[in-house]
């Protein structure tokens, strides 16, 4: 309509069906939906309008009248001119898209309802608006509706394909049409047709089909990622990557939260805007502001929290930042594993609104995806972790050592230069640990291994090979006095260090061996070898420090060969028992007897035990050939009590491995339970440095064993240097004198006087003495002045096998016993 609200000036009936034509392609619409059955439709309010094939029939009918009666030319014109103009508007208005036609100034001349709900504008004020307030003219490609001469051009009827633009509303907005433009001729000139269809549910519906497909692309590049990435933060940064690049979205990040300082720490990001990144940065830095982030809320709730505008959106604290990076919409999702949320990732799009329901059902499970993948590459560290270094100290284990000694041996073959490795014992750990706890024997070994990496320098040198062994590289030796005079300078700093547990100092010793390439060794497990041929060496002398001699490898080799052969004999019954005398002094008589463990080799003869012990404990085979010993011990009690021969105490010795055994007093009880008469006469002899390993579990133990009917003897007792403040509170009958201190007593006064002082002890706590190794009359002469009760040693009888022992003295005191 124009601004009188009269039909547009028509000049002939040709003009009405070029009008009618311009309409084809809105009213071909409804002829396509009715596929050609209807002839009419009818809109909202009713009014009824004729679809293009009944048009056509209606003006041709018209055109047959008008030839036929020329009389009536005139008034038969206005009628049609004003019945068409009506069709038309009324096309116009059933139009399903908004309808607007401009004159050769760009000025609106006509539109429909459609138009008015489109644009928001009344229609007195969309009626003669400049089209370029409506579609605007970006840049340089103006609306084609302005270029009127264009129409006139032959290639006009390339107006009738649609054009992509932006149109505004009146209040600003801006939104997506389709535009299809078709020209006019009228007598007042070229006019421009448009048909302009809103667009915006289209575009963003393919928006979403296009995000969609990049995420499942994204999560698909993801999935391979996982496969083949074995770094977590390489992790991050390609993940970081592909959400950028096949995801699409504005910028992408990785935070995690540190174990230690629980702080959130940006461990990855891409489509990096620096100044994003640092504001992103610093607010998780402040101690203040970091907890107030979604980021940190997204974590601490686990559950994922989204931002559809993020320059309004009162949450966040960045508000601004985020306009001047074209941020309008974010997601955090946070990252867990196991059931806690290990940090986040944190999506940014530049699209207002972007995260909706199937968005982000798509990026959660993008973010488990991440977290699955955490998970795997954790443990995955953690396996090798175990398999390289202790859990414990975090050293070195020992095949990383090997695997790093031999790496410096090649770079000591280049340098012409030696190496050395030591190997590191410490003294009395396994009393610190049985009598303090596992927790405190756990804190002594870090506080070791703390010691030793600061006075090596570099971890790497070090590790850690089992409970309490240790291990050195010294990669650059020149000669053999350079790795000496350190490290006896280290060993004696080790040895006066006080290390504390539980509110105590204790100073620890250390036993070393050495081995030196190449010399002793061209490979790293041959040199591994020689130096514990070393520190075996020095663990069972006086020396602290030892270098690897040909003689030691020597004795590891035929070692390795008898404790085949113990293990043998253990399952061939190569065992035996012999007994050993003890006499009263004051009468000469026998009182009692030692067991002492024998071994009947098939191939050597009998070995002695100095030959095999020390092997056997340090095999652990001494608990098991310990118990064969009580058992038969036992058996061969009762088998003299069945023979009616007389009844004497019977020693067995316990080693440390039986008595620190939480089940030993289960099996002394079980071995003597075979008889009630098993425990008359029986007695354990406990060595003093093994009951003050553990002092507390020994009195516990010693007491169930005398319950039982078992006395309990202190064997060795003066070599454990601190007993005599424990001496009252042990639960002990006997005590015997060491050798070295037998030997001593004749040598001068010191001598005599210290086993004096041991005897009168003894007695003033009821206990028992026993004197052993006593092979002179003056020996013997002395300690039965002293008060001394028993003796034992070569001077009476060497250990005999128990049929002699029999023969020779049970059988005889019977006799004696016997009434003539």
């Amino acid at each position: 309509m124009t601004q009188d609200n009269k039909p547009l000036p028509l000049t002939e009936n040709a003009e009405i069906r070029s009008l009618i034509a311009a309409l084809h392609d809105n009213a071909q619409r409804l002829e396509d939906l009715t596929a050609g059955e209807v002839d009419a439709v009818a809109d909202q309010q009713g009014r009824t309008f004729l679809l293009r094939r009944s048009q056509d029939h209606l003006r041709l009918q018209e055109a047959s009248r008008q030839a036929a009666s020329g009389a009536v030319l005139t008034h038969m014109e206005v009628t049609w001119r004003k019945k068409a103009d009506q069709k038309f508007r009324d096309l116009l208005e059933a139009a399903p898209d908004a309808m607007v036609i401009v004159n050769g100034q760009g000025e609106v001349v006509l539109f429909n309802a459609q138009a008015v709900k489109l644009f928001g504008w009344r229609p007195e004020e969309l009626l003669g608006q400049k089209i370029e307030v409506l579609v605007p003219t970006r840049g340089r490609d103006r609306h084609p509706a302005h270029r009127l001469e264009y129409l006139a051009a032959p290639s006009a009827r390339a107006m009738g394909r649609d054009t992509q633009l932006f149109a505004l509303r009146k209040d600003g907005t801006e939104f997506p049409v389709d535009i299809r433009l078709s020209p006019l001729q009228t007598d007042e000139g070229l006019l421009v047709m448009s048909a302009i269809r809103d667009v915006t549910e289209r575009k963003r519906a393919e928006a979403r089909i296009i995000f969609l497909n990049r995420v499942h692309t994204m999560l698909s590049s993801i999935n391979m990622l996982i496969v083949r990435v074995r770094d977590r933060q390489e992790l991050f940064r390609q993940a970081c990557q592909i959400a950028v690049d096949a995801g699409g979205f504005r910028m992408s990040l990785i935070v995690m939260v540190d174990t230690v300082s629980q702080k959130i720490q940006l461990v990855a990001s891409a489509g990096k805007n620096a100044a994003l990144v640092d504001a992103i940065e610093g607010v998780l830095a402040s101690s203040v502001d970091a907890q107030k982030t979604v980021i940190a809320r997204a974590i601490q709730d686990q559950r994922v929290l989204v931002s559809n505008d993020s320059q309004t959106d009162s949450r966040l604290l960045l508000g601004k930042v985020y306009a001047a990076s074209d941020v309008r919409s974010m997601a955090v999702l946070p990252l867990l594993v196991g059931g806690a949320a290990l940090g986040a990732l944190v999506l940014y799009s530049s699209e207002l609104a972007f995260f909706q329901e199937e968005e982000l059902q798509l990026i959660t499970e993008l973010a488990s995806d991440i977290a699955y993948a955490m998970d795997h590459i954790d443990k995955q560290e953690r396996l090798d972790y175990l398999a390289y270094y202790d859990p414990l100290t975090g050293l070195a284990n020992q095949a990383l050592f090997l695997e790093r000694v031999a790496q410096y041996m090649r770079s000591a073959t280049r340098d012409g230069v030696q190496l050395a490795i030591f190997l590191i014992d410490l003294e009395r750990f396994k009393n610190i640990n049985d009598s303090l706890g596992r927790a405190s024997g756990d804190a002594l070994l870090k506080q070791v291994a703390h010691w030793l990496t600061q006075h090596a320098g570099d971890v790497n040198l070090l590790a850690r090979l089992d409970a309490d062994h240790f291990a050195a590289v010294m990669p650059q030796v020149r000669q053999e006095s350079d790795a000496l005079r350190p490290m006896l300078k280290t060993l004696k700093a080790f040895q006066i260090h006080p290390f504390r547990l539980n509110d105590a100092v204790f100073r620890i010793g250390a036993k070393v061996g050495v081995a030196v390439f190449p010399s002793d060794g061209g490979d790293a497990n041959t040199l591994f070898m020689h130096a514990e041929a070393a520190l075996k060496k020095a663990k069972t002398s006086r020396e602290h420090f030892l270098l690897y001699t040909p003689t030691m490898g020597d004795a590891v080799a035929g070692n390795l060969t008898l404790e085949n052969q113990l293990r043998l004999a253990l399952e061939h019954n190569e065992f035996e028992l012999y007994y050993q005398p003890k006499i009263n002094l004051s009468s000469g008589k026998l009182t009692s007897a030692e067991a002492l463990i024998r071994w009947n080799d098939p191939r050597s003869g009998l070995v002695l035990p100095g030959r095999f012990i020390p092997l056997l404990e340090e095999t652990g085979l001494i608990y098991e050939v310990g118990r064969w010993a009580l058992g038969q011990v036992v058996a061969d009690c009762l088998r003299w009590r069945s023979l009616g021969l007389p009844i004497v105490r019977i020693a067995v010795n316990v080693s440390a491995l039986q008595l620190r055994h939480r089940g030993f007093v289960d099996e002394v009880r079980q071995a003597i339970g075979v008889n009630p008469d098993a425990a008359a006469g029986l007695e354990l002899e406990i060595t003093e440095s093994l009951i003050m390993e553990d002092v507390k579990h020994s009195i516990t133990s010693l007491q169930a064993i005398r319950d039982m009917g078992l006395t309990v003897a202190i064997d060795d007792f003066g070599t454990g240097f601190s007993s005599l403040s424990y001496l009252s509170q042990f639960p002990v009958d006997t005590l015997k004198i060491d050798r070295s201190f037998v030997v001593n007593m004749t040598t001068g006064p010191q001598g005599l006087a210290l086993v004096s002082t041991i005897i009168s002890l003894a007695h003033a706590l009821a206990l028992k003495v026993v004197a052993e190794g006593v092979e002179t009359e003056e020996q013997s002469r002395l300690l039965l002045l002293l008060n001394c009760d028993e003796i034992q040693g070569y001077l009476f009888s060497k250990p005999v096998p128990r049929e002699v022992f029999e023969t020779r003295f049970l059988m005889p005191l019977q006799a004696a016993k016997t009434p003539r």
